[in-house]
């Protein structure tokens, strides 16, 4: 793809977001509500509009019949690590503890970073900024706004917070607003918010914490719901131990927020699995098991707005043991994996595996993964950055320095990895042929897409049928579709058009012979 026709279909990057009015200074906030701005769930029929519906969730389907469900890891991009700890005041290692955008004015990616502590350069945590044309190949400015106070030396530091959820408003009239943060500042030990005309100077907007909590939060700006959206940790008493877990608070002003309410928590399903993704990384493991403190927690989130659900990726951290250096802390790996929600609050898991695979034993991204707060749509892509270390939480780098191979064994890095548009989650019909049916659905549109694969000898057809699961005339089993495309328009004797029951309660049955279904989209015209 050229250069121009790259920039022209990449999206998520500087958010026109439609703001309900300028943001005031930062005041007193008003008394929390309990009720969220968001839609309540889904009646039926479903009414699934104009946008792609993925299957990583079965809320609209009412019958599979010998097909299966296959969740599809991200592909890492080849030359991982992009990015690696290499200026002095980054310390030993780097965590993608903030976000990357695309911004569309400047047509540049931009990165906000975090770098390990070194009092010799910062006396408390820094967000670092990188900047790149391609996403690739990225670059580290030093027109940082936070130099060294001991040296005066300049670097790429700009802003004392860490997690730092980055949104670009351009809505907002404020100019001194244009960018938007969510993020923890370690120094006040609190969530809190910032605003800055150009993403490097950073003036602190929340007047107090926008909710309890510590350490991690994920932060977005939700442009179906209208609503900001922040995933705040919060150690809570769970299920026998006190345990990292996950609430929901969203704003519709960047400063009034709702109170937290608890959304995403390790469940009887995770503890189960726990022993199994120790052993996974039982190389990397500094500590023996203590059978009386294996579980499963929650770290943190990525998030990816799709057009239908919101997807995440929650850092899964097994817990085998307490730190050896801290008694406090535990020991265990992380892994990435896959959750879907309709509205911010009922989340499905249907997986627990990795959404992205653990390297092996002393690669760079064998321990521990991070997210930034968003991936991005790039094209017909999604892009997941990604922090990956050769050490796990619990290994004596992350205590002390001295004798334990910080920075010369031990270290982390920011990586990439991708899906092709959609291609999370895959209905698989087999070789003799299954099918897929939907619950009653309405849409809108003209004509029905669909994003699959078939390999040699396989197929996809698909039948439109009235609600009660008959036929309806003319839309019989459709044209046999025997390719690869992510949008491919199904056509009944070569006609595409199902304006004529666009509006009423259907179905779709969707024969699979050899072959793999990742959404469905009814769409305008061609």
């Amino acid at each position: 793809m050229k250069r121009r026709e790259f920039i022209r279909t990449i999206g998520t990057g500087a958010l026109a977001l439609p703001m309900p009015g300028t943001l005031l200074a930062a005041e007193e906030p008003a008394p929390p509500t309990e009720s969220l701005p968001i839609p309540s769930g889904p009646s039926s029929p479903f009414d699934v509009g104009g946008r792609a519906q993925l299957f990583i969730d079965r809320l609209a389907v009412l019958d599979a019949d010998r097909v299966s469900f296959t969740l599809h890891p991200a592909e890492k991009y080849p030359h991982n690590p992009l990015l690696i700890a290499d200026r002095p005041w980054e310390g030993w290692r780097l965590e993608m503890f903030g976000n990357v955008l695309y911004d569309d004015e400047e047509r540049l990616f931009k990165m906000w970073y975090l770098g390990a502590d070194d009092p010799a350069w910062f006396p408390n945590s820094m967000t670092l900024y990188a900047t790149s044309h391609d996403g690739i190949k990225w670059d580290k400015p030093l027109d940082g706004t936070l130099p060294c106070p001991k040296s005066g030396r300049k670097t790429n530091a700009v802003a004392r917070c860490q997690l730092a959820s980055v949104m670009k408003d351009l809505h907002d009239p404020d100019p001194e607003r244009r960018y938007k943060m969510i993020c923890w500042i370690e120094h006040e030990a609190s969530y809190q918010t910032m605003i800055s005309p150009d993403g490097l100077h950073w003036t602190q907007l929340s007047g107090k914490p926008i909710c309890p909590g510590r350490d991690v939060i994920t932060g977005y700006y939700d442009e179906q719901r209208h609503v900001y959206v922040a995933f705040a940790k919060i150690m809570t008493d769970w299920r026998g131990y006190n345990r990292r877990v996950f609430y929901l608070t969203t704003s519709t002003d960047f400063k009034h927020w709702t109170a937290p309410q608890m959304v995403l928590a390790p469940d009887w399903r995770d503890d189960a699995g726990s022993l199994a993704r120790i052993e996974e990384a039982r190389p990397l493991l500094d500590v023996p098991d203590d059978p009386h403190l294996i579980r499963t927690e929650l770290y943190g989130i990525g998030v990816y707005p799709h057009e239908s659900c919101v997807l995440t990726f929650p850092w899964v951290f097994t817990i085998n043991n307490r730190a050896r250096y801290d008694s406090r802390n535990q020991e265990g790996p992380f892994e990435l994996q896959l959750a879907v929600s309709r509205d911010l609050t009922q989340w499905e898991r249907p997986f627990r595996t990795p959404c992205l695979s653990r390297g092996k034993s002393g690669e760079w991204d064998s321990g521990l993964f991070t997210t930034p707060s968003r991936a991005l749509r790039v094209g017909d892509e999604i892009w997941l950055y990604y922090t990956g270390s050769n050490y796990t939480h619990g290994t004596p780098c992350l205590y002390r320095a001295d004798g334990t191979g910080r920075g010369t064994k031990y270290t982390a890095s920011i990586g990439l990895a991708k899906w092709k548009l959609d291609r999370f989650v895959s209905v698989d019909g087999p070789a003799e042929g299954g099918s897929l049916t939907t619950v009653p659905i309405i849409f809108s549109g003209e004509r029905l897409e669909i994003n699959a694969s078939v390999r040699p000898g396989g197929s996809v057809k698909v039948e439109v049928q009235d609600a009660a699961g008959r036929a309806i005339e003319g839309f019989g089993p459709s044209d046999v579709f025997a390719g690869d495309d992510i949008r491919h328009t199904v056509t009944w004797h070569e006609d595409p058009a199902v304006s004529k029951v666009a509006g009423k309660p259907i179905r779709l049955k969707f024969h699979l012979k050899n072959g793999e279904l990742y959404s469905y989209a009814f769409r305008g015209k061609s």
